[in-house]
């Protein structure tokens, strides 16, 4: 989702390819002749959906990184191997088209932008489905996702090996839920409002109450972003009034990073938080489809309210600096935001212990009924 090793969470260094120039890319550097491209849209990289004349697959997603990130290809190097190790563990996770050298990225100049700008440019395989955003979600596909959420960190902490695993320990990076006392550096882009007031409450009981408790967390690889926009989902069922969703598709690998198992979680309910109308009982779903994977410990559980409430402020407080940088993607930049504000104010207005009962005994109803497949 975001750029760079540093705390700026965003510079100008979004790429600016028109669809002609990343058609030209995709001749270029992949051999392939497009038949149809559209721009996809993106937070700070730059995607496009295209077709090809080629046998196999046939549809991409033509991924140009933001010139920061593409200044560390040993990182897109680590994401892309993730990607193709997870698919080849039965994850639905795309794949690279090799370069015409027989490369899984290359680095390219380009785009409408000033200057010389170097941009890595992958094209991956394109995943059918629905982005969670657009459907009304259920209990059973947030226990699905909770299950997706512990799966993927798990498998990835357990066997996934690269020489340049070591580029995921990315100590400043914004977007690293322990960096939450980060965002007092671009807390300006708020203005002063009550908005601020509860970023700065979040930030200072985050850093009371959550970094001291950091070391007694279990560590592990965390796929960093699993949003509404990234994980794609398939109907499995023909009922209109209950209807099963399978996941289809995880997307954006840009945020991977070494934390730890309850970042993810947190993630991830703050994330399915945003498109419910009851966003309270979230929470409970997403945690019984995680810990059928990975129980939390007391430990972990305690700052699960206030990891959610961070990534809250995370998303909200980046998107607002971001968007004063880019203020033609504000919609996108600010998708959040529309109903983000309030949910924090609300999950503060009812109190931590209110909200974590109402998760808490959610997740434990699971263990007497457990969704079926």
């Amino acid at each position: 989702m975001s750029s760079g090793n540093d705390c700026q969470p965003q510079t100008l260094t979004k790429p600016a390819f028109d669809e002609r120039e990343a058609a030209e890319l995709v001749d270029k550097v992949f051999g392939l002749k497009i038949s149809w491209i559209r721009s996809l849209p993106s937070y700070d990289d730059q995607n496009f959906h295209v077709r090809v004349s080629a046998e196999g697959a046939d549809e991409y997603v033509l991924k140009i990184t933001n010139s920061a990130d593409s200044q560390e290809p040993d990182l897109i190097e680590v994401q892309t191997q993730a990607m193709m190790f997870l698919s080849a563990e039965g994850f639905p996770s795309a794949t690279p088209y090799l370069t015409k050298d027989g490369n899984i990225m290359s680095l390219e100049s380009g785009g409408t932008g000033l200057g010389s700008k170097k941009y890595m440019v992958r094209l991956l395989t394109y995943l059918p489905g629905t982005p969670v955003a657009k459907i009304t979600t259920n209990a059973q596909i947030l226990y699905e996702i909770g299950r997706l959420a512990a799966s993927v960190d798990k498998v990835l902490s357990e066997k996934f090996q690269h020489p340049s695993v070591k580029s995921l320990r990315r100590g400043q990076f914004i977007w690293n839920l322990a960096n939450v006392p980060l965002l007092d550096q671009y807390i300006y882009a708020l203005g002063q409002n009550k908005y601020r007031a509860v970023v700065e409450q979040v930030i200072e009981q985050f850093e009371g109450k959550v970094i001291p408790k950091l070391s007694s967390f279990r560590a592990c690889i965390n796929h960093g972003d699993l949003n509404d926009h990234n994980i794609l989902v398939d109907s499995c069922s023909t009922s209109l009034e209950n209807p099963q969703y399978r996941v289809s598709g995880i997307l954006d690998f840009s945020d991977m990073s070494y934390g730890y198992y309850v970042f993810e979680v947190a993630i991830a309910i703050m994330y399915m938080m945003i498109e419910s109308p009851d966003p309270l009982s979230v929470g409970g779903h997403v945690l019984a489809g995680f810990e059928s994977i990975l129980p939390l410990t007391a430990e972990e559980r305690g700052a699960l309210f206030l990891l959610v409430s961070g990534r809250f402020a995370q998303s909200l407080v980046i998107a607002a600096h971001t968007a004063l940088l880019y203020p033609e993607n504000k919609e996108y930049l600010t998708i959040t935001a529309k109903t983000g504000w309030k949910h924090l104010m609300t999950m503060f207005e009812v109190g931590q212990e209110a909200v974590e009962k109402k998760w808490f005994e959610t997740a434990q109803a699971y263990t007497h009924h457990t969704p079926a497949p």
